[in-house]
């Protein structure tokens, strides 16, 4: 699953021996700050790996950093609010995979 949030961009997916453990991987270490922080894990590196970032956390807490993310929700724009909190560099590669997205946008007549 990815998620994008104001936060930063995740990939969460089952831990391959742990069905009630969700790996979150990121790219760079500020995405995984808020979720590391809830589940008082250290953030590991993983330099070789396609996310150079990760934490292992329960499904419970990833629950949790989801529903929480949803219920602190404030602001109306989400690409004005990602580069309110993230910056520049964010935004710019947050905005191209919003251009991307467009292929495969579904008009309706």
């Amino acid at each position: 699953m990815w998620v994008f949030t104001d936060t930063g961009f995740i990939s969460a997916v089952a831990h391959y021996d742990n069905p009630d453990t969700i790996v979150v991987r990121a790219r760079d270490k500020a995405s995984l700050d808020s979720i590391a922080a809830l589940a008082d894990v250290a953030i590991t590196s993983t330099p070789y790996n396609d996310y150079p970032h990760r934490v292992h956390v329960s499904r419970r807490i990833f629950q949790q950093w989801l529903t929480t993310a949803v219920a602190d929700m404030e602001y109306t724009n989400f690409k004005n609010r990602v580069h309110e909190t993230r910056g520049d560099r964010y935004y710019h590669a947050l905005t191209g995979v919003w251009s991307t997205m467009h292929e495969v946008e579904e008009r309706t007549k």
